[in-house]
């Protein structure tokens, strides 16, 4: 029954090896220099775009009040750094290296500009602490803080920067725009929840708030932290030949992740609340940029937040970590309702990414252009698709028009015109383009094995994908190697080949993410699997958090179905200290709950506290049964048995080769 543990091994230790004697000869090949190809696909972005345009330069340094102590180094109580602004200063002042699209980096170094600014009087934000910002809104007394980062060691030394230049203000409310983990996971770094339970803080978050931030870390967080490892570019050196941050932030800090539940919930648009002499207006956006998501506006000060739905990039539809589709014309929808509402009386808008905009003309016009791009790329994917295009064809077709592709915060830095194209396609059409030669694919190991027959075997196939590889088609070679590598994993030359193609791929690409997942693939193939820190979302904060319904949803996904066939198991669960009870019933190979059962075959006593600490994976059931804190009445067996049918999860899985099969 542990739920986030991840295990930190390879499914196979003779597998595992394999990789790591490939790894001393391959890493000595990169990374590479940019080819010609990339130099000249680099080049021409610079005639394309309107770089001498330096509004951003000057608004990124508006209200500059102060910049991060200790060289932007943010350390956590054992004295390890969890930040450092300073790791990603090597593109101030510099040109473009030929390994970098000169768009993304522009983007890096308005994003490396850190520290206090005012964002209008009464309203400061520590910017580049984080992926994320903190804002500081002044009521009469005390400070409302917006969006506490992802860990508490970052929202503490933001407030305490805070502190030193605007003075010691209380926390008296913490306000959660949506339901990510950069929104929420540095709270206990900014107040303390004893003062949140006497009533002192509210902590206000949009309705529900609770069950996304908690669902989404844990149905398929094994996966989705594994991809975001890959996205964030957390397995790269930070450099020109490495990562440049995400677009939308540097990096992702991996502090204490924590989280306060909410006082206070939003459920209706218009919604208001005076905090501390202010007056909040809230407008719910959910299935936006988060599930659960919120605008506000405060009139006094002539502010409003659309949370993470304008920035200064175009967004992901669909995130490359995995998650739920976003809703594009609901997205476009909420931007809309917020300039009708507020529209005419606003002055400044901030967020929890990136810098403010100024002025009421400035602010409508960054809100209609934000709303147009993501209209734009709803209705014309489905224009294409009722044209009879599928979703990559869509893709490849779509362009945005100038008025808005030559708006800098359109530019797709963390989302892109191609994924967020494919997203929209399949948020109204899904996985399946009509054709049904498509409908029923082999596997990619298998299906590789026929290809590299079909193109001569391995040696021929290298051979065609190295004279397209130096002729800089590296979207080809990227294609068919991918066949080769998954019918041939050890196949070390195709492995240096691909990655050599990821790599280029990687350096021309503006958008964040893209060159993340690109330039860490290419590592993995020349290095092998590589355990190195990643954050850890699913902190004791979420686990606490979890309803127990949740966690019985997460042993369904956990109980190996082919094992459980033909079992009938029932088992009562009673967890006295919050007083709530259940059955768990295995049947047909799926685990359901519900009430429990009279005169059940076995059941288990546990106080919710201590399931807490199996859930965490810093005790096992064996422990808590074994030092009295669980009981198992009844046929013990069938309790055993249930637990033998839960299957656990490796976290460092093969993103660029196959994976073992799952043994049942």
């Amino acid at each position: 029954m542990n739920l986030v543990k991840n295990g930190y091994k390879h499914f196979y230790a003779v597998f595992v090896t394999c990789l790591l004697l490939l790894a001393g000869a391959a890493s000595a090949q990169g990374p590479n220099p940019a080819t010609d190809t990339t130099k000249r696909a680099n080049a021409a972005v610079e005639k394309e775009l309107p770089f001498n345009n330096k509004q951003d330069f000057e608004d990124v340094k508006r209200g500059f009040i102060a910049p991060l102590p200790d060289g932007g180094v943010i350390k956590n109580d054992k004295g390890q750094p969890v930040w450092d602004l300073g790791a990603y200063g090597f593109a101030q002042g510099k040109e473009a290296p030929d390994s970098v699209n000169p768009s993304l980096w522009r983007q890096l170094q308005l994003l490396s500009e850190g520290g206090l600014y005012e964002v209008t009087p009464r309203i400061y934000q520590v910017r580049s602490a984080d992926l994320s910002n903190i804002t500081f809104i002044e009521g009469d007394k005390g400070v409302i803080v917006m969006d506490p980062l992802i860990s508490a060691e970052t929202a503490k030394a933001s407030l305490d920067l805070y502190r030193k230049h605007r003075g010691n203000k209380p926390v008296v409310a913490v306000i959660y725009t949506h339901s990510h983990v950069d929104h929420y996971g540095g709270v206990r770094g900014v107040v303390d929840e004893e003062d949140v339970k006497s009533g002192k803080v509210k902590i206000i978050a949009p309705e529900g708030f609770v069950e996304e931030a908690v669902s989404e870390n844990v149905f398929a967080g094994n996966t989705m932290s594994r991809r975001a490892s890959y996205m964030y570019g957390n397995l790269l050196p930070k450099g020109p030949k490495g990562t440049l941050g995400t677009g939308l932030g540097l990096g992702t800090s991996p502090g204490t992740v924590t989280l306060i539940e909410p006082t206070d919930t939003i459920t209706e648009n218009g919604q208001k609340i005076e905090v501390d002499g202010l007056t909040f207006e809230f407008m719910l956006a959910p299935g936006s940029e988060a599930p659960a998501e919120m605008h506000f506006y405060i009139p006094e000060l002539k502010a409003v937040t659309a949370a993470e739905n304008a920035t200064h990039t175009l967004h992901n539809l669909y995130t490359l970590r995995g998650a739920k589709v976003r809703n594009a014309k609901a997205w476009s929808g909420y931007l809309n309702d917020t300039i009708r509402r507020w529209g005419d009386d606003v002055e400044v808008l901030y967020a929890p990414h990136h810098w403010p905009t100024w002025g009421n003309e400035n602010v409508v016009e960054h809100l209609k252009k934000q709303r147009d791009l993501y209209k734009y790329l709803n209705d014309q994917t489905l224009r294409y698709a009722n044209h009879g295009y599928n979703m990559v064809e869509t893709a490849e077709m779509m362009e945005l028009p100038p008025e808005l592709a030559d708006y800098w915060a359109n530019r797709g830095y963390y989302g892109s015109v191609n994924h967020d194209t494919r997203a929209v396609w399949n948020y109204y059409l899904g996985f399946f383009d009509g054709n049904p030669a498509r409908l029923y694919p082999l596997p990619p190991a298998e299906a590789g094995k026929k290809y590299v027959e079909y193109m001569g075997g391995a040696d021929n196939l290298l051979k065609q994908a190295k004279k397209d590889y130096d002729a800089g088609n590296y979207r080809w070679v990227a294609q068919v190697l991918d066949n080769l590598v998954s019918a041939q994993p050890d196949n070390k030359a195709a492995r240096n080949l691909l990655a050599d193609a990821l790599e280029q791929l990687g350096y021309q690409q503006e958008n964040g993410p893209w060159r993340n997942f690109f330039l860490s693939g290419a590592k993995e193939l020349r290095e092998g699997v590589k355990k190195l820190p990643v954050p850890v979302t699913a902190s004791p904060d979420t686990i606490r958090s979890m309803p127990t319904e949740m966690f019985f949803d997460f042993l369904g996904i956990r109980l190996n179905g082919p094992k459980a066939a033909g079992k009938n198991i029932v088992v009562n669960v009673s967890l006295p200290d919050v007083k709530e009870n259940y059955s768990l019933v295995v049947e047909n190979g799926v685990l359901n709950y519900g009430p429990p059962v009279d005169n059940p075959p076995a059941s288990v006593t546990i106080n919710r506290s201590d399931l807490n600490d199996v859930i965490m994976g810093t005790a096992s059931m064996k422990d808590k049964i074994k030092d009295g804190s669980a009981k198992v009445s009844g046929d013990k067996t069938q309790f055993d048995t249930l637990l033998s049918l839960l299957d656990s999860f490796e976290f460092w899985w093969n993103m660029v080769t196959p994976n073992p099969p799952v043994k049942n």
